[in-house]
């Protein structure tokens, strides 16, 4: 039997088992986020939600839209590698959208079909856009292995006694996190090789200024949501902690592929961050969603409409500008 021949079956296998994981998910996460919030006072966490002052609301929504800015400076950094010529004032919209559909929804929704529709009727190829597309998700994760292995290896999360993988193992993962990314900026700064062909698309290793950028930038990022969930929960919480949680939860929702990683965010601040009362531990979460999902989300759909109406007028100033430049 030839290659071509057993490829097939082992796509097929591919195809089912992520659809399964994520059945398994979404039967296991519910459940085990009811027994978390089976005796929950509910009249407590609508009492802590109400008690919120004004000015923490506000500058929660300000840190919430300075992480998307955050989010949206990654297509920045891809059109400076692609050197294409969108203006900044299109690519940042765009991005902020596409990163609060690609939150509330799903990666392929917000992250690949709606960036690609956007990005194209705006007059960018395919190739352009799947380099932009790739450098953001690297620079994402980078930011995440950088900032989540120190975290991880510094042993601020607590782990309960249960979890197979415990406190050394998390320091180790940390470690290895940390190494990938090194390993990612070495590449960068002295691979002799800078290009790689993959599935008919050329990938290009940026270089390491470029590099250095992305993991500040993918940093950061997580830096602003911890901030945003650490300024909902009472005082004296220890923001490392919140943050290598957020860190936890957030690579738990990715492997989960549930939408908004809903249910798993809270599932698992409930089951780590113990100290912090119940109640307004769950009043916390609920904001962070208020804020950082929903709000976003609402906003982003009149942009949205605001962008499809007006993409055929800026695809064509941005062909007459580039026409000019040419005859230039």
């Amino acid at each position: 039997m030839t290659a071509q021949e057993q490829s097939p079956p082992s796509r097929g296998w591919r195809r089912w088992i992520k659809p399964l994981l994520t059945l398994v998910f979404l039967i296991v996460i519910p459940t085990l986020l009811y027994f978390q919030l089976r005796d929950t006072d509910w009249q407590e966490v609508w009492g802590t939600l109400q008690d919120y002052p004004a000015w923490v609301l506000v500058l929660g929504a300000a840190i919430a839209l300075l992480s998307y800015l955050n989010y949206s400076s990654y297509d920045l950094l891809g059109r400076h590698y692609t050197g294409h010529r969108l203006p900044i004032r299109q690519v940042l919209p765009l991005v902020f959208v596409c990163y609060a559909f690609n939150l509330n929804l799903n990666a392929l929704v917000g992250g690949i079909a709606l960036r690609f529709r956007l990005y194209t009727r705006l007059g960018l190829d395919v190739p352009t856009i799947t380099r932009i597309f790739s450098l953001s998700v690297i620079t994402n994760w980078l930011g995440y292995l950088w900032l989540g292995g120190t975290v991880f290896a510094m042993g601020v999360v607590p782990l309960p006694d249960n979890w197979e993988v415990g406190s050394t193992g998390l320091r180790v993962i940390g470690v290895l996190m940390v190494l990938t990314a090194l390993a990612y900026l070495a590449a960068c700064a002295f691979s002799p090789r800078r290009n790689w062909r993959i599935r008919g698309q050329t990938i290009e290793l940026p270089g390491w200024r470029l590099a250095l950028t992305q993991a500040a930038l993918g940093a950061c990022n997580w830096v602003w949501m911890a901030s945003l969930l650490w300024l909902l929960l009472p005082e004296g919480v220890y923001f490392p902690t919140v943050l290598g949680i957020l860190l936890i939860s957030s690579i738990a929702g990715a492997i989960a592929h549930i939408p908004a990683g809903l249910g798993v965010l809270e599932t698992i601040f409930l089951a780590l961050l113990t100290d912090v009362p119940h109640g307004n531990l769950v009043a916390a979460l609920l904001a962070y969603r208020a804020l950082y999902f929903l709000l976003p989300l609402s906003i982003a759909v009149v942009v949205y409409l605001v962008l499809e109406k007006r993409a055929r007028a800026m695809r064509d100033a941005n062909t007459q500008g580039e026409t000019l430049r040419a005859e230039g």
